[in-house]
């Protein structure tokens, strides 16, 4: 049975396209990505809750091989980083590689000829020889059930479905849970709601995020001599590796 690609991917957020930009940059060209939305972005694509963005600063969370010197904030919103990625898919001719609404339901391996076969929903099959599997989980609901859900005349959604339609301002509102969504949303929407109760089962530790606007002066230096912006990344994944190691318990630092 001969194969229609060596490798296939499934997602096209962040993790499938920096296994796309390493296939290429190898000089393997033979890939396919499976998307099971209508565009690209993962994640940045479907969670657009108020006060979406990401919590981890924009010059580190971002492809290595692909900096971008236009970050507009420390830590950047949704809309911005999606439009990174998609500028990311332009530039790195990946287009040509992504086969969107392709929501893969099976994998099967074919042993006798050393492949995988590969069906999505409409039942179009493609066969490979290795899968890289880069489906992300923040994109898909979690949602408890509890009583009075079911009749609770409200509208009600998971913060990953925002429901754009629903108009919150001056209503009554509730959230359940204090995990990085709900610490974006909350203090998006105290302003302009009538009442707002958030239900926490355990207190969640937070720390001041610091965000400030990236000036003007700084986007030149990282157009104009990307070695600073570089430098800047670096020096931010060092700090977090040193912090980390505090959190997880390194006793030297902890006493720091």
């Amino acid at each position: 049975m001969k194969i229609d690609y060596e490798v296939g991917i499934i997602g096209a957020g962040f993790g499938g396209l920096v296994a796309a930009l390493k296939l290429k940059d190898s000089g393997r060209t033979s890939f396919v990505i499976f998307e099971r939305a209508p565009d690209i972005g993962g994640t940045w694509r479907d969670n657009i809750y108020p006060g979406c963005a990401c919590d981890v600063p924009s010059h580190l969370y971002s492809i290595a091989s692909q900096p971008n010197p236009d970050w507009n904030y420390k830590f950047s919103r949704q809309p911005e980083i999606l439009d990174y990625l998609k500028n990311v898919v332009s530039k790195n001719d990946l287009a040509e590689h992504i086969r969107l609404n392709s929501d893969i339901t099976e994998l099967q391996f074919i042993e006798t000829d050393g492949l995988w076969q590969v069906t999505d929903r409409n039942g179009h099959q493609t066969r490979v020889k290795f899968i890289i599997s880069a489906m992300g989980p923040l994109n898909r609901p979690v949602i408890p059930k509890f009583e009075g859900l079911d009749t609770f005349k409200g509208a009600k959604f998971h913060s990953s479905e925002w429901d754009t339609t629903c108009d919150i301002k001056d209503k009554r509102v509730a959230i359940i849970g204090t995990g990085a969504s709900s610490i974006q949303i909350v203090p998006t929407i105290a302003p302009e709601v009538a009442h707002l109760t958030v239900f926490q089962r355990t207190p969640a530790w937070i720390m001041p995020r610091d965000d400030r606007k990236v000036s003007h002066f700084g986007k030149f230096l990282f157009k104009n001599i990307p070695a600073t912006q570089k430098l800047l990344r670096e020096g931010i994944y060092w700090l977090f590796e040193f912090l980390g190691k505090a959190f997880i318990g390194n006793k030297m630092l902890y006493n720091l």
